[in-house]
């Protein structure tokens, strides 16, 4: 397999009816057709795949440029019969997962939540030295998706929403959540978790992003 380039496409050929636009010399389509295929299949001979697809792009046409994120979580939810929600949240965005909680309540789901410290695990007990703290001199929690994870699990739910996770312990939480997850908010303490202004002004504020000065 040659090195995976789409997002340096301007062709678009895999988002129009085949055979009506040509291929970049890049593009995957014309040369993974065994891998392509494969998952093609997948999509028709499991029901439970199909389904699950079916209903993300049910979702997506009927809340395309009308709702909130928020929303559109809930009618997904909905859609794969959901109706146990849980919320893995950074315990610097308890406000956000109290919004989020009280909203998923009101519209009729049962949600668990649950903060990215909980069981307070010193984090030198994994070899953390003090000077790498946040903090140096003062005791600090390790983050704990896979323990979120694990009462998750433990209490059944059906459908996970990340609320501003940081990097690596998100995917630490993907990895270990039994149910399908989401993400309502990727956390960006800086840019007031808006990830990608950071790189809209790649050619400016962040021009450091891209090797310059």
């Amino acid at each position: 397999m040659e090195k995976l380039r789409c997002a340096m496409c301007g062709v678009w050929a895999c988002s129009a009816e085949p055979g009506s636009k040509k291929y970049p010399s890049f593009c995957p389509m014309p040369t993974e057709t065994d891998i392509l295929s494969r998952v093609e299949e997948m999509y028709l001979s499991q029901d439970d795949l199909r389904e699950f697809a079916l209903a993300a792009a049910r979702t997506e046409a009927a809340g395309y440029c009308q709702e909130p994120r928020v929303e559109e979580i809930m009618n997904f939810a909905r859609r794969i019969g959901a109706r146990r929600l849980g919320i893995a949240s950074c315990i610097g965005l308890i406000r956000e997962a109290r919004l989020l909680q009280e909203i998923l309540e009101a519209n009729g789901f049962e949600v668990d939540s649950i903060c990215c410290k909980v069981g307070s695990i010193d984090k030198e007990k994994i070899g953390l030295k003090d000077e790498e703290k946040i903090r140096p001199g003062q005791y600090e929690s390790l983050c704990n998706p896979v323990g979120q994870a694990a009462l998750l699990n433990e209490a059944g739910t059906e459908l996970n929403i990340v609320v501003g996770l940081c990097v690596g312990h998100d995917s630490l939480f993907f990895k270990h959540s039994e149910a399908p997850v989401t993400v309502l908010v990727a956390k960006d303490r800086v840019t007031g978790h808006n990830p990608v202004a950071a790189l809209y002004t790649s050619h400016s504020y962040y021009k450091r992003l891209r090797g310059g000065r």
